[in-house]
């Protein structure tokens, strides 16, 4: 007869008594463990009742949607919150917990490249896996992350190699097309979805745009024309990449599509 005698309530607060009375181990590589799985907690509360005594802490299985909340923990090295809805980070991170080496997201909320932003900051980050996770299928994502986190030796239960880091350097030098994409997302950090400021300059696409013209094979004056009208209505990430793509190519004849070239679109 499986017949559980107490039915949890469908979400709880992380008070002190749970986490005093929760299970405490040592596991198999002898950390302290303290384990708060599937207690369905949405907030991150009360974790200086921990009293730091604690090298991982097991929060997978809850209802916690940002990632903050934490006291001043040196002790704490990993941190496991798979299967939760977590789809925002907080900042501080760092100074809260300053040894963390290992944190495993799988199975969460996170979106856009830029909700990575905060953790930038964990100087001695190891491993990360951010498995199942929206964010994994944006574009460039992991040399995205190989980038913005060089002290990872794991990504996604993956080992980075000198390849990855080598293309990572490559795609995010100044004026790539990874480039540009981080410094839109950059600029954009209180507003993490996909959205763009029309007019607001493009570091490589407005260098092109205003490059001299080629003696042979050059942009003539209309199509740096096009290239500039298509920049000034650009109005998402996804229209800057293709126009930084086109300019890469020198496929001008592709800005005229985009309404540029005088507004010959506008003609009825």
């Amino acid at each position: 007869l499986i017949c559980p005698l107490i039915a949890l309530p469908t979400s709880m607060k992380l008070t002190p008594e749970l986490i005093q009375n929760s299970v405490q181990t040592t596991n198999p590589l002898g950390d302290r463990e303290l384990d708060l799985r599937g207690y369905k907690v949405a907030l991150l509360e009360n974790l200086s009742a921990t009293l730091d005594q604690f090298d991982t802490i097991d929060l997978t299985d809850n209802e916690i949607r940002k990632l903050d909340g934490f006291p001043h923990l040196p002790r704490l090295a990993n941190l496991m919150l798979n299967n939760n809805k977590v789809m925002r980070i907080g900042d501080g991170l760092s100074s809260s917990l300053p040894r963390l080496s290992t944190l495993l997201l799988t199975n969460n909320c996170l979106q856009e490249l830029a909700d990575l932003e905060p953790l930038t900051a964990l100087k001695r980050l190891r491993f990360l896996s951010l498995l199942k996770n929206p964010v994994c299928s944006r574009r460039n994502y992991r040399l995205h992350v190989v980038h913005k986190l060089p002290s990872l030796r794991f990504l996604d239960f993956r080992r980075i190699t000198d390849a990855e880091r080598r293309q990572a350097a490559a795609l995010f030098t100044s004026g790539g097309v990874g480039d540009v994409a981080d410094k839109s997302a950059a600029s954009l950090k209180s507003k993490p979805a996909k959205t763009f400021t029309p007019g607001a300059p493009v570091p490589a696409a407005a260098a092109a745009a205003s490059a001299p013209v080629s003696a042979a094979g050059g942009p003539t004056s209309a199509d740096l024309l096009a290239v500039r009208e298509a920049i000034r209505r650009a109005n998402t990430l996804d229209e800057v990449d293709r126009l930084n793509r086109l300019l890469t190519t020198g496929n001008y004849a592709g800005f005229a599509k985009t309404g540029g070239g005088g507004g010959g679109e506008k003609q009825a």
